[in-house]
């Protein structure tokens, strides 16, 4: 295997970004998330999030794709999820799409703080808007300007 480090942070929602993620369950929902995550050989650095999404600092190595680590992830724990869920519970399921923004490994440190602190940001205001963002709708891409070379 080649030496690789790579670093992202992803971030998905809740079907209709329902409170889905209760307290209790939270635990068991991150731990899936970190063993499947293991079995793909990736490296989950942190995790959290709040009811209604999820962020992840993880390393994939470049023979996964990310949309397919991604599918794999979401498939595989809201399967899971609903197989462990009391009768009579709403169905737990992702929303379409994800937000992923690359890392360098400066970044990786402050990323993991952000990610194990969701609570506390939520609860305080301090988000950083661009980081909790999962879809297109929500985060266009940006005008890119070509200047003419002389």
């Amino acid at each position: 295997m080649a030496l690789w480090r790579l670093y992202y942070h992803l971030v998905w929602t809740t079907k209709e970004r329902q409170p889905l993620i209760v307290s209790e369950r939270e635990p068991d929902l991150y731990s899936y998330i970190i063993g499947k995550s293991n079995a793909m050989r990736c490296i989950v650095h942190a995790i959290g999030g709040m009811e209604e999404h999820i962020h992840l600092i993880v390393s994939i190595p470049p023979t996964l794709a990310i949309a397919e680590f991604v599918k794999k992830i979401k498939g595989s724990s809201a399967y899971q999820f609903n197989q462990e869920s009391p009768p009579n519970t709403a169905k737990f399921g992702w929303q379409r799409g994800y937000g992923v923004f690359s890392l360098g490994g400066k970044q990786l440190e402050n990323a993991i703080a952000y990610v194990q602190n969701q609570k506390q940001h939520h609860t305080q205001g301090t988000i950083v808007a661009s980081l909790e963002r999962a879809d297109a709708e929500d985060n266009p891409p940006p005008e890119v300007q070509l200047q003419e070379s002389s």
